[in-house]
């Protein structure tokens, strides 16, 4: 499926192809609910980074989470790089060099019409606000930290991957 996005402001436009783009992943984790999920999570999808592409290159910032491990005194900056527009501030995808063959838009900047999910993945439990309600449904599966099911297998498990 191909799936086009675009900041608020219309200075970044994007465009990527993905077989799985089920908005099915909740992240409650505090990088993601601060720098894209106002209902205190954030959803990714994944897509082809083979096939992305951007216009208003020029408006667009990165920024690396800081990532402190329990035991650790200072924290250091993720290799994750979180792309947003830097004149409205919307939060664009993150690529990760551990993956290099994925980009993952976030679902908030996507304008194509996404399918609904027939169930979701509450990940990362163990870091939500404590203002987060969670609103798991029948079927919904519930991780304090990271699923094993990655999100080709879960839609692949679903019979949802797509062309």
């Amino acid at each position: 499926m191909q799936l086009e996005g675009s900041c608020h402001c219309g200075a970044v436009e994007f465009s990527v192809s993905s077989a799985t783009p089920y908005p099915y992943q909740r992240c409650y984790c505090s990088i993601c609910r601060k720098t894209q999920g106002g209902g205190g999570y954030a959803i990714n999808l994944a897509g082809d980074a083979e096939t992305m592409k951007v216009t208003g290159s020029a408006s667009i910032s990165v920024y690396h989470a800081l990532l402190q491990e329990p035991g650790e005194k200072t924290a250091h900056p993720s290799t994750a790089e979180r792309h947003f527009c830097k004149r409205c501030g919307s939060a664009l995808w993150l690529f990760s060099p551990e993956w290099p063959e994925l980009i993952h838009p976030f679902a908030s900047a996507i304008d194509t019409p996404l399918p609904v999910p027939p169930e979701h993945t509450h990940l990362l439990l163990d870091s939500k606000a404590p203002w987060v309600e969670v609103d798991a449904r029948p079927g919904d599966k519930l991780f304090d930290g990271y699923p094993e099911e990655s999100i080709a297998e879960w839609h692949k498990r679903l019979g949802l991957t797509q062309a």
